[in-house]
């Protein structure tokens, strides 16, 4: 190869670096969301959860959950414990979220009073949890290619500078009109989060209060929904959490949501 022709390929290269980390920090709306829902948090992991449910009077009722959530590849399997207070201990419940984009989630709902596991039917996934803020849906893991995405603007949100995404459901007849979501730049995580009812009504918003990094994984640690509509609200704090330490496959079960944790 001349001299010439040398000078000619590496000019090419030098032109095409700058072009390449141009085009990389110009993401679309669904690559954010797609970054939000890929974000690596370990195989396995475990915790205790703290729910507490503040009524419009400020009245408070605290749940103590026990959690854990095992990725198997193909598969990530959740399933929830409450222990304390007594009128819901033993109340278990199991979510299942496939990486296949044409499956929905499956759950199940274990009540001790009715000794029977209940599979939570697609038509009952806009139901309240527990009497908490978030739906049955709210806790499964919505896929990117369900809904439309659009960034908005960039902006700092707690100090930190994020995409600011709108998300518009395929589905005309799902139970939220549209989602506005910031994003973390690079860290991936969803800050907060606004829902608009069917009617497009503004109906609540998740924030994350507080996240860490733990065995190289950015953990959401606290987060708290508010329904201004019912102006009632559910927070949700993470503690004692274990990474990768080693979850049974059988914990994932429902003969396991029968027994519960002895």
């Amino acid at each position: 190869m001349t001299s010439k022709r040398i000078q000619f390929v590496l000019l090419a290269i030098m032109l095409t670096i700058p072009l390449l980390a141009f085009s990389q920090d110009k993401l679309t709306g669904y690559q954010v969301i797609e970054n939000v829902y890929n974000r690596a948090t370990g195989t396995e992991m475990e915790g205790n959860l703290t729910m507490t449910l503040i009524n419009s009077r400020g009245n408070k009722r605290i749940r103590e959950i026990k959690q854990y959530i095992k990725d198997f590849g193909k598969v990530e399997k959740k399933i929830m414990f409450f222990i304390k207070p007594a009128d819901v201990r033993n109340t278990s419940f199991m979510n299942w979220s496939y990486d296949d984009p044409g499956k929905d989630d499956d759950q199940w709902i274990y009540l001790p009073a009715l000794k029977k596991v209940k599979r939570i039917s697609s038509d009952s996934k806009n139901d309240y949890f527990m009497g908490s803020d978030f739906t049955y849906d709210d806790l499964g893991d919505r896929k990117p290619q369900d809904d439309t995405h659009k960034i908005l603007r960039e902006e700092e949100f707690n100090g930190e500078p994020c995409y600011v995404v709108e998300s518009i459901p395929k589905d005309k007849d799902y139970m939220y009109s549209r989602t506005v979501t910031w994003v973390v730049k690079d860290k991936w995580v969803g800050l907060k989060k606004e829902f608009y009812d069917e009617d497009g009504e503004y109906l609540k918003t998740l924030k994350i209060n507080e996240y860490k990094k733990i065995k190289g994984f950015w953990i959401i640690i606290k987060t708290e929904m508010h329904n201004v509509q019912k102006n009632h609200t559910t927070k949700m704090d993470l503690s004692n959490i274990v990474i990768d330490g080693g979850i049974k496959n059988s914990m994932f079960t429902e003969r396991m949501m029968r027994r519960g944790l002895k």
